[in-house]
């Protein structure tokens, strides 16, 4: 068992971002160097570029069980969810009416947000308070005017899966689009695209060991796309603009090793997580997890932590050099509340009283043991700060006339 120390930073928000996988950096390296060329030029120098750009595809289409043709490389995956609500709403020509949910990631929220401002129809689903999407309320609000149904296959915050194949079969029949937004998905459980009804899925690099800056789409070969971002015609046609070579080539790599640990992420990562979660519910009374009985991620936990602020805690476990969050990263330093817990339960203030935590393969079980001793203890001083501000306001709510109790 590897060792930390006091001062050892220990990295539990793999749902922002992951550490770059060492074999990665080192596939990277020659295209940031030598291998300089313009993928689209006709020489031989440039073709060893457009070698590597075909190898990542073909790595990319083996992790997600599709053909290498259906894989555009895109900057992220908030670029490839919009390419897809634009794309779909411009070849609908029955309607302007969108499906999602009220718990997808802000990269598909605003854009959906955006276009009801502009006057197309958009449904947010809603889910129960174990984060399930209301099938039943989903499948109603499919309508002969619908687009496209967008649905995330994870959620970033609390881990919990959508049966979006399922969904995608259900789109099929009503003749609608669907897309998923896999990027946290992708790399940590099984996909394969070939057996499903999945017209779309978006994906970024940097949520699997890979770089930042880079993401993908998966167009079904059969479903019609129009592109983003016109330009050269890269991409075959399907979004313009030189490609990040290097980044590609880091994307590649990634999905291969993700691919190779897929085994590891459903046993070791997922014992770190469950080891985890056991010794902060032990450690710490009143917690519990958010979307428990739901089927989850192997790597994430979200904490509810009664008696707590979600910021004053990350201050906090930041002093003692552990990294979490209390929700998406693309929300951290906003004063709003986390929208994924407040769907999954309107009436409480677990929005606010909640920490996620997730993991990853470079993770060590001596940081796992670490987190495990440190974390009930932050909970417990920010309760006991927290307590006499609790005592006063109470004192000041009692009835006029009335004298607090000895």
């Amino acid at each position: 068992m590897m060792m930390t120390t006091t001062d050892e930073l220990i990295y539990l928000d793999n749902n922002a971002t992951t550490q770059l996988d060492p074999a990665v950096i080192e596939e990277m390296l020659p295209f940031l160097t030598e291998q300089y060329a313009n993928p689209s030029a006709g020489y031989g120098f440039a073709a060893k570029a457009r070698k590597a750009i075909d190898l990542a595809r073909e790595r990319l289409a083996a992790l997600l069980g599709c053909e290498a043709s259906e894989i555009v490389f895109t900057s992220c995956g908030t670029e490839s969810n919009n390419a897809v609500i634009n794309s779909a709403l411009q070849f609908e020509p029955r309607g302007k009416h969108v499906v999602t949910s009220a718990v997808e990631h802000s990269a598909v929220l605003r854009p959906c947000q955006d276009l009801a401002k502009r006057g197309c129809e958009v449904t947010f689903v809603g889910v129960d308070r174990d984060g399930n999407v209301d099938f039943a309320g989903l499948e109603a609000a499919i309508r002969p005017e619908t687009a496209i149904v967008s649905l995330m296959w994870a959620n970033n915050e609390t881990g919990v899966l959508f049966p979006v194949e399922k969904i995608a079969q259900i789109c099929r029949k009503k003749g609608v689009l669907f897309h998923t937004d896999a990027v946290q998905a992708a790399g940590k459980i099984p996909i394969c695209l070939r057996d499903t009804a999945i017209n779309f899925l978006s994906l970024s690099a940097h949520k699997f060991h890979g770089p930042k800056g880079v993401g993908a789409l998966y167009v079904n070969r059969r479903t019609r796309f129009r592109p983003l971002i016109g330009g050269g015609g890269q991409e075959n046609g399907r979004r313009g603009g030189t490609e990040n070579v290097a980044s590609i080539v880091g994307l590649g790599k990634a999905a291969e090793r993700a691919a190779e640990c897929l085994p590891e992420e459903k046993t070791q990562v997922r014992a770190m997580r469950d080891r985890f979660e056991k010794g902060i519910l032990e450690g710490v009374p009143d917690a519990s997890v958010n979307g428990c009985s739901a089927a989850r991620l192997p790597n994430t936990s979200s904490f509810l932590f009664d008696g707590i602020e979600s910021p004053a805690a990350l201050m906090l476990l930041d002093r003692h050099h552990i990294c979490c969050s209390a929700g998406s990263a693309c929300r951290t330093g906003s004063q709003e509340a986390s929208h994924v817990l407040r769907a999954m339960n309107s009436s409480g203030d677990g929005a606010r009283r909640s920490l996620r935590f997730s993991f990853g393969r470079f993770n060590s079980d001596a940081q796992i043991d670490r987190a495990i001793e440190i974390v009930p203890k932050v909970i417990e001083k920010l309760r006991q700060l927290s307590a006499p501000a609790r005592e006063s306001a109470q004192i000041h709510q009692e009835p006029a006339g009335i004298a607090p109790e000895a």
